[in-house]
């Protein structure tokens, strides 16, 4: 089996997703390859989470709770979707 020649420019990240969010995408975890200089805003629009931004979504990159949306992914990051905390 050859191997798949990397594209250049190229990073590899994993998405983990948490409650309704993982319920919603039917997965608590995928691995991607996206271009070098994309954002953590850039995903919620691939993903169509602009919703739950509204809600109170919180992003976790490579366990930095919180971080801006306009923050750039790098090779390796984890970035983790949270829901809002809701309760009584």
């Amino acid at each position: 089996m050859e191997k798949e020649e990397p594209i250049e420019g190229a990073i590899k990240v994993k998405l983990l997703f948490f409650g309704p969010l993982a319920e919603k995408l039917n997965q608590r975890s995928i691995e991607l390859s996206l271009l070098y200089g994309t954002t953590i805003n850039q995903i919620i629009e691939r993903f169509d989470l602009k919703s739950m931004v509204s809600d109170g979504l919180v992003v976790a990159l490579d366990g930095d709770i919180g971080v801006d949306f306009d923050t750039e992914v790098h090779d390796s990051s984890e970035i983790a979707f949270l829901p809002p905390v809701s309760g009584g």
